[in-house]
């Protein structure tokens, strides 16, 4: 057996196949924006290392890795000026350079430059692999997840938001535990062995040289205090720019048929100067934060080398101290500078893995009265389905269905026919248990549904929408997605009674024909009947059609009729249309009306009721009578 075909929720969708999207451009516009925070930013950090915990060892590793690559870093130029006043002192002394001496600093120099290089490589391999591990037990989770949600979660969410949860989210956790953690490990470790060996040159000019730091804290506050705005408004229409050319993507046809290119056009401009100005100011005023801090950086060296010069001529300090002392405050500034980045990056990646962990915390569907007694089976199913007081609302306070009662003989065709919201569909998902009930029972083969796992039930029934779905992939792996253990003769005779098997043949490639990621290349009439040859590979006891013919013309729907109806031979069929032509040959027909069945028989004893079904029929079809 194969479980439903084509509905868009809660099913596992195959390697290169997309989810339908409904809105967040791509997934990006409903995204994280930047400087976001976490609500319980601690919390969240806990969760995050939980995640870590498994591989403390290796991360143990690395952090002793990282304090060693920065330690060789840090001693490198000491050893550096050590080598200065080698030269310095052969210069000035009568006996010259001794350079058997000052080759013997410079491979200590070399030998530490590559021990560093070579601990940095280390940490960096081993924290790639961690923080990869990590990363894909996150998406494998959320994958995993994404499945076992109930279907009200997905109506409560747009698509391109889960996508950015699954995208955007994981891999902002993914660049904080690729780089971040041993970042600021080697960062911290590098502020504080600049500042002891800065300590050790000399005092006075350590002194001198961290009286810059809160100069430059200052003029960065003052640049992003006055350049945020304009970011803010930056991302604000570039989100405009995207969603605009995306609209303007997916609908050019209607665009170019209400002639509104040049509306189009005008709309673009509008959001794309915005865009400009809001771009052109944020980049300018904080690209003067780079040239503000190395004017400050400059004027701090200026002072050192005063003061050091003085110092020297006093010999209180060596040429090579001064040599020395200058790099270390040199890579002074960028640590500080890399943590306070790190700060800001740590609030973004709380935030995403705050948003991961929601996802991951929803409540499955398969925890929702899933009790331990829901393993029974039908082990030989006759497709009697039955609706017991079944009452049901999207909202408590709101039902769609208030008392609905009947019974679906094995083998019958039940067409459900009524306006627009009167719950024909909501009637299919409960079936298939896509929503839980507010009151009452739905039982098939006399087994209340509640009672078997959603696997077993899902099994029972084949499913065709209205709203089509294909993925990426040839046209006999969508057909065969009905039922994967099929063989190519069954995949062939599948397509034959839903009257595709011609279209497909007459393609270069045939079966073999590669349908796009959106299935664009083929018509939504060519896709419907795709799905319906699925849902007769299915070959379940039971049969759902909802609005299964509305995109096919009407000598396509005929045929389709024809083979539907040696179809439903034996099954249990619902079906449910707005077109009643397709539905006079039912067994019994449901009208519904506001979650309630109104009246109900077959198509000749509604009509001489005269009731709502006789002016349904007759708003239809009376002009063509």
């Amino acid at each position: 057996m194969a479980n439903h075909t084509g509905e868009k929720h809660g099913m596992k969708h195959p390697a290169g196949a997309k989810r339908p999207g409904r809105g967040g451009h791509g997934g990006h516009g409903a995204g994280m924006m930047p400087g976001e925070k976490a609500k319980d930013f601690k919390k969240t950090m806990r969760v995050l290392l939980g995640y870590l915990a498994p591989y403390k060892i290796r991360l143990a590793i690395v952090c002793i890795f990282a304090i060693l690559s920065t330690a060789f870093a840090i001693i490198s130029p000491a050893v550096l000026g050590k080598a200065t006043d080698k030269v310095v002192e052969g210069l000035m002394g009568a006996g010259g350079v001794d350079f058997e001496a000052l080759l013997s600093i410079l491979a200590v120099l070399l030998g530490m430059y590559i021990l560093s290089l070579l601990f940095g490589a280390m940490q960096g391999w081993i924290m790639a692999d961690v923080s990869q591990k990590v990363i894909y037990t996150l998406r494998d989770k959320m994958s995993v997840k994404l499945d076992l949600l109930p279907l009200k979660y997905f109506d409560s969410k747009t698509h391109g938001e889960i996508q950015s949860r699954m995208i955007n989210d994981v891999e902002t956790v993914n660049q904080t535990l690729s780089n971040s953690l041993a970042q600021t490990i080697s960062s911290a470790a590098t502020v504080i062995g600049t500042l002891v060996m800065m300590l050790s040159i000399n005092v006075m000019m350590t002194v001198l040289a961290l009286v810059v730091i809160p100069l430059s804290m200052l003029v960065i506050k003052l640049v992003v205090s006055k350049s945020q705005k304009h970011f803010s408004n930056q991302q604000k229409y570039l989100g405009a720019v995207n969603g605009h050319v995306e609209e303007m993507y997916t609908g050019h046809d209607i665009i170019k048929a209400f002639n509104r290119e040049a509306e189009s056009e005008k709309v673009f401009h509008e959001y794309n100067e915005k865009l400009c100005e809001s771009a052109w100011k944020s980049q300018f005023i904080s690209g003067i934060m780079q040239p503000a801090a190395v004017l400050i950086g400059n004027l701090s060296y200026v002072a050192v080398c005063l003061l050091g010069g003085f110092l020297a001529i006093h010999g209180r300090v060596s040429i090579g101290d001064i040599q020395a002392f200058i790099q270390y405050v040199r890579n002074f500034n960028q640590p500080i500078a890399q943590l306070a980045n790190i700060v800001n990056q740590l609030q973004s990646t709380a935030a995403a893995a705050e948003r991961i962990f929601e996802l991951l915390d929803e409540a499955e569907e398969d925890g929702i009265d899933e009790t331990p007694a829901a393993q029974m089976k039908i082990a030989d199913v006759q497709g009697q389905v039955e609706f017991a007081h079944v009452s049901f609302g999207y909202h408590p306070a709101e039902l769609v269905i208030n008392d609905f009662s009947f019974t679906a003989k094995p083998g019958q065709r039940v067409a459900i026919v009524g306006p627009t919201g009167a719950g024909k569909t909501t009637i299919v998902k409960l079936m298939m248990r896509f929503y839980e009930l507010s009151g009452g029972q739905i039982l098939v083969d006399g087994c209340d549904i509640k009672k078997l796992s959603r696997k077993n039930l899902r099994d029972m029934f084949s499913m065709v929408l209205q709203d089509t779905w294909l993925y990426n992939g040839t046209v006999r792996e969508n057909i065969r997605y009905g039922n994967r253990a099929a063989s190519d003769a069954e995949v062939e005779a599948a397509a034959k009674a839903a009257h595709i098997d011609h279209f497909i043949k007459t393609h270069p490639k045939g079966y073999d024909m590669e349908i796009n990621e959106e299935a664009t290349n083929i018509s939504q009439g060519q896709k419907q009947l795709l799905t319906i040859a699925r849902a007769f590979l299915a070959d379940a006891p039971i049969l759902i059609l909802d609005e299964a013919t509305s995109s096919v013309d009407t000598r396509t729907e005929s045929l389709i009729q024809k083979a539907m109806a040696n179809l439903m031979k034996g099954r249990t069929s619902f079906i449910i249309a707005h077109r009643l032509s397709t539905i006079k040959d039912a067994d019994h027909i449901l009208v519904m009306d506001h979650g309630d069945i109104i009246e109900q028989g077959s198509h000749e004893s509604l009509l001489a009721q005269g009731g709502f079904y006789e002016k349904l029929y007759n708003s239809q079809f009376a002009g063509q009578q």
